[in-house]
């Protein structure tokens, strides 16, 4: 569940200390300097996802520091990654100094002193325990403050899932939340030590599950793609096509059935979308990879129960039907004299006068009593 924190509920000569405080409980204790009083541009949205603390950060131009004396106070022992969503950041740790655009990323240690410098940004930073990581603190120590380039492959994966994350706060219930955590970790330590060299150094299960959640995302990327088969995945990842069969034994469904699946689920997605309605079935299968619309008509039906053109109008209909409300008929206004409608001395009858719970039982009662009206009725 998400918990969002705004600056504009403080008044303006508290609003300094109070937003400095918030960032100090929720995120870690740091000085917040900002070139202005914080306003509606500064926001913080704070939730769980598993070990995980997932923080999104709005803020005008400014800078933050945390200094040995914060830690002495509070040391969380955790690490820090960040994914620079939008705007430009300056980063400093360990005697590094690096520039961080839309789409890089870093990786901070809350146990040492840092400094960040940035204009009008948003940032989504994750934070977990020193526990959870297989790296030792001198190894992780060489990536502080330094860009780590978003265009690469497997940093591109973490910052694209890192930045869906707070889409999903509120949505995650214990168990769901656990496993997403659990597999967005693995991701970045494996992602960390293939910066560092010591890739091999990792668990064999942890390195297992990356490889996994690395073959779903290229999978995800190349949906489009006709030629998208099991032996051209094997070989992006450099894995034999027995090794890449053996990794989705456990999903059932297997590779092609993975691709296939989502295939049609993107498919689906495109018939219900009012924006393409002008846009034929078999355009809509062959974007997605199905070009032979027999086969898209066949396997669609197999997963949904109607072939694509049928399920896309079926959809239509039930959308274009009203919505059933309950309204009662009050009959037509009561004549005030012979021939007339006009206002009436007496006061007039005001269905509103009864409360609720006697028009609901009214409505029960109409509905279970049975018509005698309807032909070849017989009580």
């Amino acid at each position: 569940m998400r918990t969002v924190f705004t600056a504009v509920v403080e008044p303006v000569g508290t609003r300094t200390a109070y937003w400095n405080e918030v960032v100090a409980d929720r995120l870690a204790g740091l000085d917040i300097r900002l070139d202005d009083v914080p306003d509606a541009r500064d926001e913080l949205v704070v939730g769980d996802v598993g070990p995980l603390q997932v923080v999104v950060s709005r803020s005008g131009p400014g800078e933050a520091r945390r200094t040995a004396g914060h830690i002495r106070r509070h040391d969380p022992e955790r690490y820090l990654l960040f994914v620079q969503a939008e705007g430009v950041a300056l980063g400093e740790q360990d005697g590094r100094c690096a520039r961080f655009a839309a789409g890089d990323v870093g990786i901070a240690d809350l146990s040492r002193p840092l400094r960040c410098a940035y204009s009008e940004r948003r940032a989504v930073m994750v934070s977990y325990p020193k526990a959870l990581s297989p790296l030792r603190d001198d190894e992780v120590a060489t990536l502080t403050g330094i860009r780590i380039p978003g265009s690469d492959s497997m940093t591109a994966l973490v910052a694209g899932l890192v930045r869906q994350l707070p889409e999903h706060l509120d949505a995650n219930d214990g168990a769901s939340g656990a496993r997403i955590g659990s597999a967005l970790l693995d991701l970045v330590n494996v992602s960390l030590a293939a910066h560092i060299d010591r890739e091999n150094l990792l668990p064999a299960e942890t390195r297992t599950r990356a490889l996994v959640q690395r073959c779903r995302g290229y999978i995800e990327e190349h949906l489009a793609d006709a030629e998208l088969t099991p032996g051209r995945i094997a070989a992006a990842h450099h894995i034999s096509l027995r090794y890449l069969h053996r990794l989705f034994e456990p999903t059932g469904d297997g590779v092609a059935g993975l691709i296939r699946r989502r295939r049609l689920d993107r498919c689906r997605r495109d018939l219900l979308d009012p924006a393409l309605i002008e846009r034929p079935v078999a355009a809509i299968g062959a974007r997605w990879g199905l070009a032979d619309p027999a086969h898209f008509n066949r396997a669609f039906k197999s997963a949904y129960g109607l072939p694509p053109a049928e399920y896309r109008r079926a959809c239509m209909v039930e959308r274009s039907l009203p919505r059933a409300r309950f309204r009662p008929w009050y009959g037509e206004p009561r004549p005030t004299s012979a021939g007339s409608t006009g206002p009436s001395s007496r006061r007039p009858w005001r269905p509103r006068e009864r409360p609720m719970w006697w028009w609901r039982r009214w409505a029960w009662r109409c509905a279970a009593r049975p018509c005698t009206r309807r032909p070849g009725f017989r009580r």
